[in-house]
């Protein structure tokens, strides 16, 4: 009885090679237009599938494989007496081997000015039916979806059958694969369109296994394209808990701009600051928490150079993150075997939504990406803020955004002095700032202050001014703001109202 394979790919990689090794195994190939033009031009038998079924391909290959001669060729149970008689009924073959790749939606999606008849075009119908239904029919067809299945298929086909095992996996992987590319279809016309999301779909290609999750108990993964972003050039492989840090690193630094350095443990600030060059950035950062810093996520917007490699290579740290390193800098940072070294290779700042976890589902929410506007922040108080207070508060209400809440921020040139973060009380992250700050030697007398929401009560402000600041940028919004206003005139400092909160979770 005669084998045959349906063969129709987008992806043409490797498939000359397959069909030539299915011949050797008696298959019969079936294909459509390309894929038969590309088998005939390398001198490989093809079966064109309108000649196979009697009926043409139709407007412009919209229409190629939707025949009752191939889905049911795929679909037959061989074991069912009744369907072997309808088969032979209506003419019907078995297909044995079903090898199909997609329309390249999700890279036409991605070319720039890609005009929506283009990308509608690239909306595969066939195709995914062709693999819906040889998946649905695992136990007596092989279903491949990608090049990289051929080299083991064909290894297990030598020893003269393919496995149940081997056919369910297939299976698995080919559902897979049409619901990823259905979610691609769907986000990206929701957007297009402007339809309010009904279904949160999340389908990522996994990436790697890590080691462990957040602990060594904890398996974990990444899912997705990390590698597009990041390219780990050195060290050992990278964390899950390095890639939370390298994350919380990256968007500080980036919404700091120019010659901005952050140190980053445990999601939290141990330092930041933006100065004249990359250098001097990371020696007033890390002056902010040299003992936190140690064995942190060291992050650049700038090309690190040879100079700053050697004052990295003086602590242990557990990443260094820009996007270039000169060669002598790369040959010094080397030193350090197992300390990752990264290139940045885009920014990650995007206005995709953040998800979490809850019991039952998913909380969804806008990515925090807002900036306050000039125009829309208040001097509420009777002394205004100087040009260097201005921009000594606008750096310290950036890091604060980026800081866990309960967040209290004190700086002064750019650069953090104390942070205190993640506390119940607000009162007491402004103590652990101040407690941090005397520690390394830090005097946070005329320093500025960030809050990154209201204080309900004038008490956490004093705390604030018994610390040393004299100028306050904070969101407003309490019922109590005009008590907190008197007690900044009290004691002369300025405070900024930006009538934007920044809680971080």
């Amino acid at each position: 009885m005669k084998k045959f394979a349906l063969i129709s790919v987008s992806d043409k990689t490797g498939i000359v090679d397959f069909a030539k090794s299915l011949l050797k195994f008696d298959y019969e190939i079936l294909a459509t237009g390309n894929t038969a033009k590309l088998f005939s031009q390398n001198n490989i038998p093809v079966n064109e599938v309108s000649d196979f079924t009697g009926f043409p391909e139709i407007f412009e290959g919209r229409v190629k494989t939707l025949h009752p001669k191939i889905f049911g060729g795929i679909l037959i149970r061989r074991d069912i007496l009744q369907d072997q008689n309808q088969a032979e009924e209506n003419s019907i073959l078995p297909i044995d081997i079903v090898c199909v790749n997609l329309y390249p939606f999700v890279q036409t999606i991605k070319k720039e000015n890609a005009q929506l008849e283009e990308i509608i075009e690239n909306i595969d119908i066939g195709g995914p039916s062709l693999v819906r239904a040889a998946a649905k029919n695992y136990k007596y067809v092989s279903v491949l979806t990608s090049p990289a299945q051929y080299v083991p298929f064909l290894s297990e086909l030598e020893t003269g059958n393919i496995s149940q095992k081997t056919r369910e996996k297939l299976a698995v992987a080919a559902f897979s694969y049409t619901s990823n590319y259905d979610t691609y279809i769907a986000n990206y016309l929701e957007q297009k369109f402007e339809v309010e999301k009904s279904y949160l779909r999340i389908n990522e290609k996994l990436n790697k296994k890590l080691r462990y999750g957040e602990n060594p108990h904890q398996s974990a993964e990444i899912f997705g394209n990390f590698d597009e972003y990041f390219e780990v050039f050195h060290g050992k492989e990278i964390s899950y808990n390095n890639i939370l840090d390298l994350t919380a690193a990256i968007e500080l630094a980036e919404e700091l701009g120019d010659n901005a350095c952050t140190i980053i443990k445990h999601n939290n600030a141990a330092g930041a600051s933006v100065s004249s060059s990359p250098l001097q950035a990371y020696l007033n950062a890390l002056k902010c928490d040299p003992v936190s810093a140690f064995g942190g996520i060291v992050a650049f917007n700038n090309e690190v150079d040879a100079e700053t490699a050697e004052k990295l290579n003086e602590i242990f740290l557990e990443i260094v993150c820009a996007p270039s390193f000169s060669s002598d800098a790369i040959n010094i940072l080397k030193k350090k075997k197992d300390r990752r070294l990264i290139r940045k290779l885009k920014n990650i700042t995007h206005p995709e939504k953040t998800v979490r976890s809850i019991p039952g589902g998913f909380l969804v929410q806008d990515r925090d990406l807002i900036s306050f506007e000039y125009d829309n922040l208040k001097v509420v108080t009777n002394r205004k803020p100087t040009k260097k207070e201005f921009e000594d508060l606008t750096f310290a209400w950036i890091v604060a955004k980026h800081t866990k809440s309960n967040a209290i921020v004190f700086a002064k040139d750019k650069t953090t002095l104390g942070v205190g973060a993640g506390q119940m009380s607000r009162i007491d992250s402004a103590k652990i700032a101040f407690m941090k700050a005397q520690q390394h030697g830090l005097d946070l007398t005329n320093s500025v202050a960030a809050s990154d929401a209201f204080f309900p009560f004038a008490d956490g402000l004093l705390e604030i001014i018994k610390c040393g600041a004299t100028a306050v940028i904070q969101p407003g919004g309490s019922v109590r703001d005009q008590e907190v206003i008197d007690a900044a005139n009290q004691h002369n400092i300025t405070m900024v109202f930006t009538g934007i909160r920044h809680f971080k979770h």
